[in-house]
Protein backbone atom coordinates (compact mmCIF):
# COMPACT_ATOMS: atom_id res chain seq x y z
CA UNK A 1 0.00 0.00 0.00
CA UNK A 2 1.42 3.19 -0.93
CA UNK A 3 0.69 6.17 1.19
CA UNK A 4 1.99 9.61 2.21
CA UNK A 5 2.81 11.55 5.54
CA UNK A 6 4.02 15.09 5.31
CA UNK A 7 5.54 15.14 1.85
CA UNK A 8 7.11 11.51 2.08
CA UNK A 9 5.78 8.37 0.13
CA UNK A 10 5.72 5.53 2.52
CA UNK A 11 5.52 1.71 1.29
CA UNK A 12 3.63 -0.27 3.47
CA UNK A 13 3.10 -3.95 3.62
CA UNK A 14 -1.08 -5.00 3.31
CA UNK A 15 -0.64 -7.37 6.17
CA UNK A 16 0.85 -4.98 8.44
CA UNK A 17 -1.04 -2.17 7.92
CA UNK A 18 -3.62 -2.62 11.02
CA UNK A 19 -0.98 -4.51 13.21
CA UNK A 20 -1.81 -7.47 15.42
CA UNK A 21 -0.27 -10.14 17.93
CA UNK A 22 -1.56 -13.62 17.77
CA UNK A 23 -0.32 -16.73 19.40
CA UNK A 24 -1.50 -20.64 19.45
CA UNK A 25 0.26 -22.98 22.14
CA UNK A 26 -0.71 -26.65 22.65
CA UNK A 27 -0.91 -28.51 26.12
CA UNK A 28 -1.86 -31.44 27.07
CA UNK A 29 -5.09 -32.63 26.15
CA UNK A 30 -5.58 -28.73 25.39
CA UNK A 31 -5.21 -25.75 23.73
CA UNK A 32 -4.77 -22.16 23.86
CA UNK A 33 -5.38 -19.22 21.70
CA UNK A 34 -4.95 -15.22 22.59
CA UNK A 35 -4.35 -12.10 20.32
CA UNK A 36 -4.58 -8.28 21.41
CA UNK A 37 -7.75 -6.69 21.13
CA UNK A 38 -6.29 -3.23 18.81
CA UNK A 39 -7.30 -2.41 15.40
CA UNK A 40 -4.95 0.68 14.10
CA UNK A 41 -3.78 1.89 10.84
CA UNK A 42 -0.24 2.08 11.57
CA UNK A 43 0.34 4.12 14.28
CA UNK A 44 -3.33 5.95 14.41
CA UNK A 45 -5.57 3.70 16.90
CA UNK A 46 -9.14 2.93 15.23
CA UNK A 47 -10.70 0.89 17.80
CA UNK A 48 -9.51 -1.04 21.04
CA UNK A 49 -11.84 -4.28 20.97
CA UNK A 50 -11.74 -5.76 17.68
CA UNK A 51 -12.42 -9.19 17.55
CA UNK A 52 -9.39 -11.22 15.81
CA UNK A 53 -10.17 -15.32 17.47
CA UNK A 54 -13.23 -17.10 15.85
CA UNK A 55 -15.30 -19.83 17.36
CA UNK A 56 -15.62 -22.63 14.61
CA UNK A 57 -17.65 -25.32 16.64
CA UNK A 58 -17.39 -26.91 20.15
CA UNK A 59 -13.49 -28.22 19.61
CA UNK A 60 -12.13 -25.59 16.90
CA UNK A 61 -10.87 -21.97 16.91
CA UNK A 62 -9.52 -19.65 14.75
CA UNK A 63 -7.19 -16.77 14.88
CA UNK A 64 -6.75 -14.29 12.11
CA UNK A 65 -4.03 -11.81 11.90
CA UNK A 66 -3.78 -9.30 8.88
CA UNK A 67 -5.52 -6.77 7.04
CA UNK A 68 -8.89 -6.06 9.55
CA UNK A 69 -11.30 -6.25 5.78
CA UNK A 70 -9.58 -9.36 5.06
CA UNK A 71 -9.87 -11.05 8.31
CA UNK A 72 -13.55 -10.43 8.16
CA UNK A 73 -14.34 -11.59 4.81
CA UNK A 74 -12.30 -14.98 5.28
CA UNK A 75 -13.90 -15.27 8.94
CA UNK A 76 -17.41 -15.04 7.32
CA UNK A 77 -16.53 -17.19 4.35
CA UNK A 78 -15.29 -20.22 6.71
CA UNK A 79 -17.77 -19.70 9.16
CA UNK A 80 -20.30 -20.44 5.92
CA UNK A 81 -18.62 -23.02 4.72
CA UNK A 82 -18.49 -25.24 8.04
CA UNK A 83 -22.01 -24.50 8.44
CA UNK A 84 -22.87 -25.91 5.07
CA UNK A 85 -20.77 -29.44 5.92
CA UNK A 86 -22.68 -29.42 9.26
CA UNK A 87 -25.57 -29.52 7.38
CA UNK A 88 -24.49 -32.28 4.59
CA UNK A 89 -22.72 -34.36 7.27
CA UNK A 90 -24.97 -34.13 9.98
CA UNK A 91 -21.95 -33.68 12.30
CA UNK A 92 -19.53 -31.10 13.53
CA UNK A 93 -16.28 -30.89 11.06
CA UNK A 94 -12.86 -32.13 13.09
CA UNK A 95 -10.38 -29.79 14.12
CA UNK A 96 -8.01 -31.60 11.59
CA UNK A 97 -9.99 -31.49 9.15
CA UNK A 98 -11.24 -27.40 9.39
CA UNK A 99 -7.05 -26.48 9.43
CA UNK A 100 -6.67 -28.38 5.89
CA UNK A 101 -9.79 -26.53 4.87
CA UNK A 102 -8.20 -23.37 5.56
CA UNK A 103 -5.04 -24.55 3.46
CA UNK A 104 -7.33 -25.29 0.90
CA UNK A 105 -9.09 -21.73 0.97
CA UNK A 106 -6.03 -19.94 0.85
CA UNK A 107 -4.75 -22.02 -1.77
CA UNK A 108 -7.66 -21.03 -4.16
CA UNK A 109 -6.97 -17.35 -3.57
CA UNK A 110 -3.35 -17.60 -4.12
CA UNK A 111 -4.01 -15.48 -7.72
CA UNK A 112 -5.49 -12.74 -5.22
CA UNK A 113 -4.74 -13.65 -2.24
CA UNK A 114 -6.24 -12.41 1.24
CA UNK A 115 -3.52 -10.86 3.68
CA UNK A 116 -4.15 -12.96 6.55
CA UNK A 117 -1.78 -15.56 8.37
CA UNK A 118 -4.68 -18.00 10.65
CA UNK A 119 -3.55 -19.58 13.51
CA UNK A 120 -6.09 -22.97 14.10
CA UNK A 121 -6.64 -24.68 17.55
CA UNK A 122 -8.54 -27.08 18.27
CA UNK A 123 -9.03 -30.93 19.88
CA UNK A 124 -9.74 -34.23 18.22
CA UNK A 125 -10.53 -37.29 19.74
CA UNK A 126 -8.44 -40.61 19.55
CA UNK A 127 -10.06 -43.71 20.42
CA UNK A 128 -6.86 -45.54 20.03
CA UNK A 129 -5.61 -43.65 22.99
CA UNK A 130 -8.81 -42.55 24.26
CA UNK A 131 -7.60 -38.85 24.61
CA UNK A 132 -8.17 -35.57 22.76
CA UNK A 133 -5.33 -34.92 20.84
CA UNK A 134 -4.17 -30.82 20.37
CA UNK A 135 -4.21 -29.67 16.88
CA UNK A 136 -2.34 -26.27 15.77
CA UNK A 137 -1.63 -25.35 12.48
CA UNK A 138 -0.09 -21.93 11.26
CA UNK A 139 -0.26 -20.60 7.60
CA UNK A 140 1.02 -18.20 5.23
CA UNK A 141 -0.69 -16.09 2.88
CA UNK A 142 -1.17 -18.53 0.23
CA UNK A 143 -1.94 -21.65 2.40
CA UNK A 144 1.17 -23.14 3.25
CA UNK A 145 0.23 -25.07 6.38
CA UNK A 146 2.95 -25.79 9.86
CA UNK A 147 1.43 -28.39 12.01
CA UNK A 148 3.00 -28.60 15.26
CA UNK A 149 2.49 -29.87 18.89
CA UNK A 150 3.89 -27.02 20.26
CA UNK A 151 2.77 -23.09 19.51
CA UNK A 152 2.75 -21.16 15.94
CA UNK A 153 2.60 -17.16 16.28
CA UNK A 154 1.56 -14.57 13.60
CA UNK A 155 1.11 -11.06 13.33
CA UNK A 156 3.38 -7.74 13.25
CA UNK A 157 5.43 -9.10 16.44
CA UNK A 158 6.22 -12.44 14.91
CA UNK A 159 10.16 -12.31 15.59
CA UNK A 160 9.57 -11.82 19.41
CA UNK A 161 6.86 -14.06 19.92
CA UNK A 162 8.87 -16.69 18.79
CA UNK A 163 11.36 -15.46 20.91
CA UNK A 164 9.04 -15.20 24.24
CA UNK A 165 7.41 -18.81 23.36
CA UNK A 166 10.53 -20.52 22.87
CA UNK A 167 11.86 -19.64 26.31
CA UNK A 168 8.46 -20.36 28.29
CA UNK A 169 6.79 -23.19 26.67
CA UNK A 170 7.15 -26.09 28.12
CA UNK A 171 5.38 -30.07 27.21
CA UNK A 172 2.34 -31.22 28.58
CA UNK A 173 1.03 -28.32 30.32
CA UNK A 174 -2.65 -28.23 31.93
CA UNK A 175 -4.90 -25.53 31.34
CA UNK A 176 -4.02 -23.59 33.90
CA UNK A 177 -0.41 -23.48 33.17
CA UNK A 178 -0.67 -23.23 29.48
CA UNK A 179 -2.75 -19.87 30.27
CA UNK A 180 -0.02 -18.53 32.17
CA UNK A 181 2.63 -19.25 29.70
CA UNK A 182 0.55 -18.01 26.17
CA UNK A 183 -0.13 -14.93 28.41
CA UNK A 184 3.30 -14.15 29.69
CA UNK A 185 4.48 -15.00 26.04
CA UNK A 186 1.83 -12.37 24.03
CA UNK A 187 2.66 -9.84 26.86
CA UNK A 188 6.47 -10.18 26.71
CA UNK A 189 6.14 -9.46 22.78
CA UNK A 190 3.66 -6.82 22.68
CA UNK A 191 5.34 -4.80 25.31
CA UNK A 192 7.87 -4.28 22.42
CA UNK A 193 5.69 -3.88 19.83
CA UNK A 194 4.11 -0.31 18.52
CA UNK A 195 1.38 -1.73 16.28
CA UNK A 196 -0.54 -3.94 18.72
CA UNK A 197 -1.72 -4.11 22.63
CA UNK A 198 -4.58 -2.47 24.13
CA UNK A 199 -5.42 -5.18 25.83
CA UNK A 200 -5.49 -9.06 24.81
CA UNK A 201 -8.20 -11.77 25.09
CA UNK A 202 -7.33 -15.70 25.39
CA UNK A 203 -9.35 -18.81 24.92
CA UNK A 204 -8.26 -21.70 26.47
CA UNK A 205 -10.09 -24.90 25.04
CA UNK A 206 -10.10 -28.39 26.77
CA UNK A 207 -12.57 -31.34 26.46
CA UNK A 208 -15.51 -29.94 28.73
CA UNK A 209 -15.26 -26.53 28.06
CA UNK A 210 -14.04 -23.11 26.27
CA UNK A 211 -12.51 -20.48 28.97
CA UNK A 212 -12.22 -16.91 28.37
CA UNK A 213 -10.05 -14.61 29.78
CA UNK A 214 -9.48 -11.01 28.94
CA UNK A 215 -5.59 -9.32 29.98
CA UNK A 216 -5.26 -5.75 30.54
CA UNK A 217 -2.19 -4.88 28.66
CA UNK A 218 -0.22 -1.79 27.41
CA UNK A 219 -1.97 1.45 26.94
CA UNK A 220 -1.05 3.47 23.72
CA UNK A 221 -1.93 7.52 23.30
CA UNK A 222 -4.14 7.51 19.93
CA UNK A 223 -1.62 9.33 17.76
CA UNK A 224 -0.47 9.94 14.01
CA UNK A 225 2.47 10.59 12.55
CA UNK A 226 1.81 14.23 11.61
CA UNK A 227 0.44 15.29 15.65
CA UNK A 228 3.84 13.45 16.55
CA UNK A 229 5.42 16.01 14.49
CA UNK A 230 3.70 19.06 15.71
CA UNK A 231 3.85 17.96 19.41
CA UNK A 232 7.57 17.68 18.93
CA UNK A 233 7.95 21.39 17.56
CA UNK A 234 5.68 22.72 20.47
CA UNK A 235 8.50 20.97 22.95
CA UNK A 236 11.02 22.32 21.23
Amino acid sequence: INAEYMGFQVFIMADTLNGAALIGMCGKECVAIACDTRLGVQLRTIDTNFNKIFKVNDRTLIGLSGLATDIQTVSSKLHSTVKLYSLEEGEEMKASMFAHLVSSFLYQHRMGPYFVTPVVAGLDYDAAKKEYKPILSGYDLIGCMDENNTFAVGGTCTELLYGACESFYKEGMNPDELFEVISQSLLTAMDRDILSGWGAMVYILTPTQLITKKLLTRVDQTISLTSSIHLSLIHI
